[in-house]
């Protein structure tokens, strides 16, 4: 019989792959920067201008935006023109490299399984539906019937209903558990009725992005497998967050980003939205926006273009707002804070932003505390609520609620995001002991 503490064949195959494409990327630029260092430099210059000049071109209006956007397709043309094209095509393999290695060391590095209670099945389990959620993912996987089939209640949310009110009414008809299929703000709302009620809530990921099932350790690929946490499942308590008396699972941003969201175009078109917006919230000699707090140590905080209030702390690598969470019962709020100095900073924010390493940001900030305060000169802030935006008075006041919140996923989910996975050497130590496990 196999040890179930030593790693599978295909971990150990995994961790290969992902050694060996790390070796890739380290050996392949040391080698060609020996054999053409000037091509290789040169292509390594031309991207990263392709890359600030195109920041540049969101951030300006007119003649402004079009000659940056000029510069950036000169810079683009000019490497792929490059003797042979081979330095431009070297970046390209050592950047795929790099995402196999990665992809490799998440299948290599699994964790043993999800912590928490077993529980058996729901004796009557109910699932609230947005059917326009995720550009229609109840219709595409079926869902309603799949409920049916697994003897839980299902409940389609019509334009006319008040969702809040359905999870009521779910629970005075007898609903033992709570689950919701839609965004991560519909499964805020639902989770706040199960929260209120003592009743264990299950997420089905049938959203756009799905940053809770994320983190959760679901599968966001499996949507109708989500549906297993009704039969025998797993429980465990995390915790949720607060901004006034509005319950939020992921996080509450503020800012640059937070204006962007609230565009009624930004849903459909979020690109177009950001490169119609921010050239008047980031461009040249525009003010950050008015938002006032204090550090850790009491000090009052230097002016920040985004302000991102997590429940549970995050680990933000993009300018998206967005991130991943080692775990959700921490009992703490996460705070991020972003500052950029327009003048001498945007180099340096676009190459953590492409790394994706954000927090390497001169101007990056990052801590946790139970609560938190955020107040403003103006009438109204804008703020991104898991992804909805709305406009609250200050003084906003966040804080986080540990434990609150019985959750249910399946007995198959792993259980652990991304963000708790070692970092930097650490993933290369951890492979090493995976492939050689005796």
């Amino acid at each position: 019989m196999r040890d179930a503490r030593r790693p599978s064949w295909r971990r150990r195959i995994a961790a290969a792959v992902a050694l060996l494409a790390l070796v890739a990327v380290v050996v392949l630029p040391v080698v060609a920067l020996l054999d053409h260092p000037w091509q290789l430099v040169a292509a390594v210059a031309l991207f990263a201008l392709t890359v600030m000049a195109a920041w540049a071109a969101l951030v300006r209006r007119g003649a402004g935006r079009v000659l940056a956007a000029c510069v950036a397709v000169l810079a683009l043309v000019a490497a792929v023109l490059l003797p042979d094209a081979w330095s431009f095509a070297l970046l390209v393999v050592v950047a795929g490299l790099a995402v196999l290695s990665t992809a490799a060391a998440r299948v290599a590095i699994e964790p043993a399984g999800v912590r928490g209670l077993l529980v058996p099945p729901a004796r009557h389990g109910v699932l609230l539906m947005n059917p326009w959620s995720g550009g229609g993912k109840v219709a595409r996987f079926a869902l309603e019937a799949e409920a049916r089939r697994r003897g839980i209640v299902p409940v389609l949310l019509r334009r006319s209903d008040d969702l809040r009110e359905l999870a009521e009414q779910a629970v005075r008809d007898g609903a033992d558990v709570l689950g919701m299929a839609g965004g991560d703000g519909s499964q805020a709302l639902v989770a706040d009725v199960a929260r209120r009620h003592g009743l264990p809530f299950v997420c089905v990921p049938a959203g756009t992005r799905n940053h809770f099932a994320l983190d959760l350790g679901l599968d966001r690929d499996d949507v109708a497998g989500a549906l297993d946490a009704f039969g025998a499942a797993v429980e465990r308590r995390i915790d949720l967050a607060l901004i006034g008396d509005r319950v939020f699972v992921n996080n509450a941003s503020l800012g640059v980003y937070a204006a962007v969201v609230r565009s009624g175009e930004y849903r459909s078109a979020k690109l177009g939205t950001a490169a119609r917006l921010l050239p008047d919230l980031m461009g040249p000699g525009k003010e950050p926006p008015d938002l006032r707090f204090t550090m850790p140590d009491g000090r009052r905080a230097p002016a920040a273009d985004v302000v991102l209030v997590s429940n549970g702390a995050y680990r933000l690598d993009r300018l998206d707002g967005f991130g991943t969470r080692a775990g959700l019962d921490g009992g703490v709020l996460g705070v991020v804070t972003l500052s950029v100095d327009r003048a001498r900073d945007l180099p340096a924010l676009l190459a953590a932003e492409a790394a994706g390493r954000l927090g390497g940001f001169r101007g990056y900030r990052a801590w946790t505390v139970p609560r938190f305060e955020v107040g403003s000169a103006d009438p109204l802030v804008d703020v991104g609520i898991d992804g909805e935006a709305v406009r609250l008075a200050p003084p906003l006041v966040f804080r986080s609620l540990p434990g609150a919140l019985r959750v249910r996923v399946p007995r198959t989910a792993h259980g652990t995001a991304s963000a708790s996975l070692p970092e930097g050497w650490g993933f290369v130590t951890v492979l090493a002991r995976i492939l050689l496990a005796r």
